[in-house]
This record gives structure tokens, sequence and C-alpha cells, in this order.
């Protein structure tokens, strides 16, 4: 049986990720998606909105790892493929950790953080 995760173990999640965005690139789709993560004074994030091998570029000249938060839909998990694949070709290491987290949750677009967190209240 597939444990659900409570209120408790998601502010983890989220300390954790605040804390990791001091020292890693956090990629996300959208502005939305942005603005959730800042609401939580979450950093370093960075919008897909230019084609992805310059996303790359950027994250490969800034000498950090990445978490890539991609939302977990079918194009949110294809980005995610093209992008860490580019990434680690380039010796970026991609934190999975985060999204595997979010895999064990209800949540499925980032966007929607903040409202996925007032249900599990």
């Amino acid at each position: 049986m597939i444990k659900m995760i409570g209120k408790k173990e998601f502010d983890e999640f989220l300390v954790k990720l605040k804390k990791d965005s001091k020292k890693k690139i956090i990629i996300v789709e959208g502005k939305k998606d942005k603005k959730a993560l800042e609401e939580f004074k979450i950093k370093n994030i960075i919008i897909l909105r230019k084609p992805l091998y310059l996303i790359v570029e950027h994250v490969v000249k800034s000498e950090k790892d990445c978490i890539i938060l991609t939302d977990l839909d079918k194009k949110g998990k294809e980005l995610y493929g093209k992008l860490a694949s580019s990434l680690k070709q380039f010796g970026v290491k991609v934190d999975d950790k985060p999204r595997e987290f979010l895999f064990k949750t209800k949540l499925r677009q980032i966007e929607g953080l903040t409202r996925y967190l007032r249900k599990l209240e």
C-alpha cells in the first residue's frame, strides 16, 4: 500500500527545497510555477521560455547543480527527459529527489502548490 504524503512531509520538502535553491538552479515551465515557488521563498528559478539549448547553456555556465520541476503531466515528463539528458551530457548534476517526492503526491502542476497545501491542512 502506498503511503500518502501528509502536510508535515510536504512542509519538510519545501524547507529542503528552499535550502537547496540557495545553491542549485530550479527549472520550471512557466511564470505561474515560478510564482508558486517564490511564495515559499524558493530562489534561483529559471522559466522555460527560451529554447532548451539556451537554458542548458545557462545552467552549464552557472556551474551549479539543478532541480527540474516541470509539471508531472505528459508534456512535463517529456521536457524533463530532454532537459535532464542534455544537462547530464554536459556534466551537470540533476537532483531528482524533489521530483520523485512530488510523484508520491497528487500534485501534478507546480503552479497548484499553494492550493494543494491548503487541501492537506
